[in-house]
């Protein structure tokens, strides 16, 4: 009797998990795939990409955002305010509607979207087209899984959810979509440049200005520019950008600028026009006043340091204008003592016709490359020690450079220029050395 009871309690034990077993299952099943289709993934909407014309960004109890193109092609917020659109930003809005695919298809027929959020949805994008035909995505609740959202189209029954990733990429507001940018101007064609530095240790005014050979330096005095510095404040400026802070009203930006200091003011000029942009500093805060967008905006503290330039970080150290090209001939003269050597194709040549070592020579011309200026002094340069004559560029352009002893250190002046350049006793020194150790090649070292 008592084996007959555990038999028949083993088999209704084994009934239940059974039972247990296929519940389970069949649950994982109805979730894990649509109701009415076994597509896992569908296309939402498939647009020509040019054939868009406005586009309607809304939200729960938010002002929605507005974009239209204008007929030249170019993108427009219109609403919450008139702006300026960043085109790439834009762009990217675009690309995602004009292609939107589903994580999932749920239900082919969807008899109630109340659940789903989509009665009222967070999130609602609207699309017209050139036929003025319209689709309106709607974005409701977030999965349970976290990682989608249920989406639908307007007018029509079928039950999507929709990648987190997709519905951030369309949930923009119009600061997301705005031209950040704080000037506009052609830097490709920019022609001079003005920088105001009102910072009491590096006030200036300074004025650089393109030049057939690249860019010179026009006040407070005719001075040779390092390009390089030049065309990274351009870069920089090129790149200046507003940050926008949610819940931070423009009024109390107006204020913070109205009460900070003067820093710096940069006017870029070109064919196009002007723009000006001045940088004002509040405690740590940078602010900013563009002429080529209206307001007030707050500004990196990286923009701010990197605009807090004087006259000396815009001058070329560099002593010899030959760079990165070899020269056709050095003369240098010492006292009693000269050195004279001339380039053919890529040997170099002594006033005797012999050729000359090649590692010698690069070195001599290396040191004159190296040749930059520790300071710019006003004064220092008396009695000529040294000559330097540099020809390059197939003879156009020629360099002689007087150098004086002053003190420990030598001062140097270029022929026609007010400009002085100091150097350390050293680096002049290494010029004279390698200039007496050019050996003729095939001489031993």
């Amino acid at each position: 009797m008592k084996l007959t009871g555990l038999l028949i309690a083993i088999l209704v034990l084994a009934g239940l998990l059974g039972v247990v077993y296929w519940s389970n299952h069949h649950k994982f099943s109805e979730e894990a795939s649509p109701k009415s289709s076994p597509s896992a993934a569908a296309k939402i909407l498939s647009l020509n990409q040019a054939d868009i014309t406005h586009v309607t960004i809304r939200r729960k109890a938010q002002a929605q955002t507005n974009l239209s193109r204008g007929s030249s092609g170019a993108w427009q917020i219109t609403a919450p305010e008139v702006l300026t659109a960043d085109q790439e930003e834009v762009s990217k809005v675009l690309s995602t509607l004009s292609s939107l695919n589903a994580d999932r298809l749920l239900e082919e027929k969807a008899a109630d979207l109340a659940p789903y959020g989509l009665a009222n949805p967070e999130l609602e994008v609207d699309v017209t087209l050139k036929d003025n035909k319209t689709q309106k995505l709607l974005i409701g609740d977030e999965t349970p899984s976290g990682n989608a959202f249920y989406a639908v189209l307007a007018g029509e029954p079928r039950l999507f959810t929709l990648g987190r990733y997709l519905k951030s990429s369309l949930d923009k507001t119009g600061s997301d979509l705005r031209d950040k940018r704080l000037l506009s101007a052609d830097f490709d064609n920019v022609s001079q440049i003005e920088l105001l530095n009102r910072v009491p240790e590096k006030k200036c005014d300074l004025t650089i200005v393109r030049s057939k050979d690249g860019w010179q330096i026009l006040s407070p005095k005719p001075y040779r520019a390092d390009a390089r510095q030049v065309e990274a404040l351009i870069r920089l400026l090129r790149e200046a950008r507003m940050e926008l802070s949610p819940g931070v009203e423009n009024p109390s930006i107006a204020s913070a600028f109205d009460s900070a200091r003067p820093f710096v003011t940069t006017k870029i000029m070109g064919a196009s026009g002007s723009q000006q942009l001045e940088i004002r500093k509040n405690k740590d805060g940078y602010y900013a006043k563009s002429s080529a967008v209206p307001g007030i905006f707050k500004v990196s503290s990286t923009l701010g340091s990197a605009l807090d330039k004087d006259l000396d970080d815009f001058r070329d150290k560099k002593l010899f204008d030959f760079g990165y090209s070899d020269p056709t001939k050095i003369e240098i003269r010492k006292g009693a003592q000269s050195y004279f050597f001339t380039r053919s194709d890529s040997d170099w040549w002594g006033p005797d016709g012999k050729k000359l070592d090649r590692t010698g020579s690069a070195t001599l011309v290396n040191a004159l490359r190296e040749l930059s200026a520790e300071k710019f002094p006003d004064s220092g340069f008396s009695s000529p020690v040294l000559e330097i004559t540099v020809t390059s560029d197939d003879g156009k352009r020629v360099e002689h450079v007087s150098f004086a002893k002053n003190g420990e250190a030598f001062v140097a002046k270029r022929e026609k220029e007010p400009a002085l350049y100091q150097f350390s006793f050293s680096s002049v020194q290494q010029v004279e050395e390698a200039a007496s150790n050019i050996k003729a090649a095939g001489s031993p070292h």
